[in-house]
């Protein structure tokens, strides 16, 4: 989220303007924030309506087993926050932030169209001590049982908890194979995996350049030293979680009625609504976001979005990269590891690791000794920013097949909702925790009992925690079926949108506020790249906890289960102890911070 240049100064923010919204206000503040609000409103009813189908879209469509599916969900979402490095920065320095909204707003519906073309569905087959066999896919009752066929026969599939298949004939073992001896797997169109793949990289290009800008203009709307800046960014976000609210509640509602196409489709829709309120403004937005003012800016800008177009045959070579990673070989130790990441994950590591001390070495060489403890303050935070987004992004992959699997989806006994629709929880409790998190921050604030930024992004690691550990005590009451009632998975969203407006909103504006003015847009794209480093690892934990399926589906829902809570104690109690770390380093961050809040 990058700070778009202005005439005087090409390569900074205009901060020393007067504010020509001051007199015009909505709910006391400048108002075009209900126009950013409505615009990012709608684009992340696109965006998080396609990501709440995705992980099982993989799954159930294309047959992809956990590992694989939730390795292209971490790569997809890492690159969504990846490409805002990118955006943020043509955007300060040629196209401003209104034209990049504009644009990306386009790419990111045409990659949600592409999406609605998957083809026909994945047929699942098994290769047994190396044999293949085709499997069938019957309905009985609320539950999808999965059949191998040999010959005139139909064996059921039961997989153990050591791992070994048992394959039943009326109920009765006929055929017990070894561990490692049974390989799921399914036959599916290279052509419609390639169309997916590219719907993707589109929409991780077109999002790179509307995701940095929109907030860009948001915080243009304040002057240096305005406190309702925090407050207009929790309001901001409160409008991403409405559009998401709807999105995960309609999107697989419409899926599940039509297909999968009808659920893209209406993403799309989203985004082309978005998209047209930047672009019929009725001159409200004005001087903001506008463009450098150079004569070369104009010619130079269709190369950019020329060149825009020219990243999607990249970003498809690194889904099919990404696709094909293997696993290290065991032993092989830290190197090997890295050896084995796909470059999709060297690059995102390596960019990190350059970006974070080589930004902090530049301020150290050209900013004052305020400056550059600001911008040590600010980078500390992202580090841990990091951890927070890692746990919390379970909710697209390891948290929708957790629901799809080990939870009991049943409202009251009156009806039931989908495993997608789940995440709607985020979304509603951020609707309804927002205005309050907002007056609390305003009230605490005029007492002067505020928290610091790092004490809320220490309670906010905490906090994720929380949410992981309320699950694991639920799973101790599951049913027959092992399965957990739908409030425990309610109330870890509870807990963790708490802790996500602790941190997110407030970040954004953090990185507005403590970094050196004229890389405020660079940061941005730090910040993001923060976020894409743990959307990747987000990813690679939700391998960890992958679990054999056949077709689709797991075979013995006490395995996953046992997988899941494994998983999601040990990662609570990792964040448990950085959120405390954190806490202790508040002290030394705060007077670093030389009085932001």
């Amino acid at each position: 989220m990058v700070e778009s240049p202005t005439a005087d100064s090409p390569a900074e923010p205009d901060i020393t303007r007067v504010n020509p919204a001051a007199e015009k206000t909505w709910f006391g503040h400048p108002r075009q924030l209900a126009r950013m609000f409505t615009t990012e409103m709608w684009e992340r009813f696109g965006f998080y309506g396609m990501r709440a189908l995705l992980t099982l879209y993989l799954t159930q469509h294309f047959m992809f087993g956990d590992r694989q599916a939730t390795g292209i969900y971490g790569g997809f979402t890492a690159l969504v926050y990846l490409t805002p490095l990118v955006g943020g920065y043509l955007a300060d320095q040629f196209l401003g932030s209104k034209r990049a909204v504009k644009f990306g707003a386009i790419v990111m519906s045409l990659g949600y169209l592409i999406l609605c073309f998957g083809g026909p569905t994945a047929q699942p087959h098994a290769k047994i001590d190396g044999q293949r066999y085709e499997v069938s896919i019957e309905q009985a009752g609320d539950k999808q049982v999965r059949y191998v066929v040999d010959g005139t026969r139909k064996l059921e599939i039961k997989g153990n908890e050591d791992g070994t298949v048992d394959l039943l004939e009326n109920g009765q073992l006929a055929r017990k194979v070894a561990k490692g001896n049974f390989e799921s797997d399914a036959d599916r169109s290279p052509l419609y995996v390639m169309i997916m793949l590219i719907g993707l990289s589109m929409v991780s290009t077109g999002n790179g350049f509307f995701k940095p800008n929109i907030s860009t203009m948001v915080g243009e709307l304040y002057e240096v030293g305005d406190r309702r800046r925090d407050a207009g960014f929790t309001i901001f976000y409160m409008g991403i979680n409405i559009g998401s609210l709807f999105s995960q509640i309609l999107c697989p509602l419409l899926a599940v009625l039509f297909g999968w196409w009808a659920g893209f489709g209406l993403a799309a829709i989203g985004m082309m609504v978005s998209w047209s309120l930047i672009q019929f403004n009725g001159n409200t937005l004005a001087g903001y976001g506008e463009p450098p003012a150079r004569p070369e800016v104009e010619r130079q800008q269709w190369f950019i979005y020329a060149g825009a177009l020219l990243i999607v045959p990249v970003f498809y070579f690194l889904y099919v990269n990404l696709m094909n990673s293997v696993e290290p070989e065991p032993g092989s130790g830290i190197l090997g590891y890295i050896a084995s990441l796909p470059i999709m994950g060297k690059f995102l590591f390596g960019t990190f690791a350059l970006s974070v001390p080589g930004i902090l070495i530049w301020s150290f060489l050209s900013g004052s000794r305020q400056e550059f403890q600001m911008m040590l303050a600010a980078m500390t935070l992202i580090v841990f920013n990091v951890v927070f987004w890692t746990l919390f992004e379970q909710a697209g992959s390891s948290l929708t097949l957790f629901a799809d699997r080990n939870t009991d989806l049943s409202v009251f006994g009156l009806f039931s909702i989908t495993a997608p629709q789940t995440q709607f929880f985020n979304a509603a409790f951020i609707v309804l925790l927002a205005p309050f998190m907002s007056i609390l921050w305003t009230s605490l604030a005029k007492r002067g009992l505020e928290p610091s930024i790092p004490v809320k992004f220490g309670i906010a690691l905490i906090g994720v925690a929380g949410g992981f550990l309320l699950l694991v005590w639920g799973a101790q009451f599951a049913d027959a079926g092992f399965q957990v009632g739908i409030w425990w998975l309610a109330g870890l969203y509870f807990v963790h949108s708490f802790a996500e407006l602790c941190i997110s909103p407030v970040g954004l504006s953090m990185i507005t506020k403590l970094s050196i003015a004229r890389v405020v847009g660079l940061m941005m794209g730090v910040w993001f790249l923060s976020i894409s480093v743990a959307q990747y690892v987000a990813g690679m934990i939700a391998q960890v906890a992958s679990v054999e399926t056949v077709g689709g589906q797991v075979t013995n829902l006490k395995v996953s289960l046992d997988v899941y809570v494994h998983v999601f104690t040990l990662i609570s109690y990792w964040a448990i102890g950085l959120g405390v770390l954190l806490l202790l380093l508040s002290w030394p961050l705060k007077k670093w911070m030389h009085g932001v809040q």
